[in-house]
């Protein structure tokens, strides 16, 4: 008789980073190559990363390409991802500034009396409360590219953020679904 495998097959962090790089860019398919480029990965963890989010049904591949399955991303950013990768604080530091406290919603929120929230780097330009990045290259990246940033920052508002700017979050976020 056949043995049945009891091997679960889970997202890692850096899978829902990967997906978020891709929406970044549209969810248009890209190389491993570019993927690691963007997101600081090795081609061979960002190929893991994608076999893994299309056996959760995030991404397919269809003709050998990736598709990004952007319903089943979206709904899986908006209710599901905050409880599998819940927000880590830390002390007062010295960081890339994201959630509120990054573009776009920046212009949206109001800044408070409180520490900002900030992914912990070396070339940080704001101090304010630690807050882990969904995978240590996440800073790096961020200040690389513009839009990954943006796409970043809105999932930590998600995430880690009081009520009104999850909601800002989730309208922002919209544009990259469409």
């Amino acid at each position: 008789m056949a043995r049945i495998s009891s091997r679960q097959t889970a997202l890692k962090p850096q899978d829902l980073y990967v997906l978020l790089a891709l929406l970044s860019r549209g969810g248009t398919s890209a190389t491993y190559l570019d993927l690691a480029g963007q997101t600081g990965l090795a081609p061979s963890a960002v190929h893991a990363t994608l076999k893994r989010a299309a056996a959760a049904g995030l991404a397919m591949f269809q003709d050998r390409r990736l598709r990004l399955l952007k319903p089943q991303l979206r709904e899986f950013l908006l209710h599901g991802a905050k409880y599998a990768f819940p927000p880590v604080w830390g002390t007062l530091t010295r960081g890339v500034p994201t959630a509120y406290a990054a573009a776009p919603l920046n212009s949206i929120i109001a800044p408070s009396a409180d520490p900002a929230p900030v992914w912990p780097h070396v070339r940080g330009t704001a101090r304010g409360l630690a807050l882990a990045p969904l995978y240590p290259s996440v800073p790096g990246a961020a200040l690389r590219d513009e839009r990954l940033y943006a796409v970043l920052s809105l999932f930590d508002a998600l995430r880690a953020g009081q009520a009104r700017e999850r909601n800002a979050a989730q309208e922002l976020l919209k544009k990259y679904f469409e």
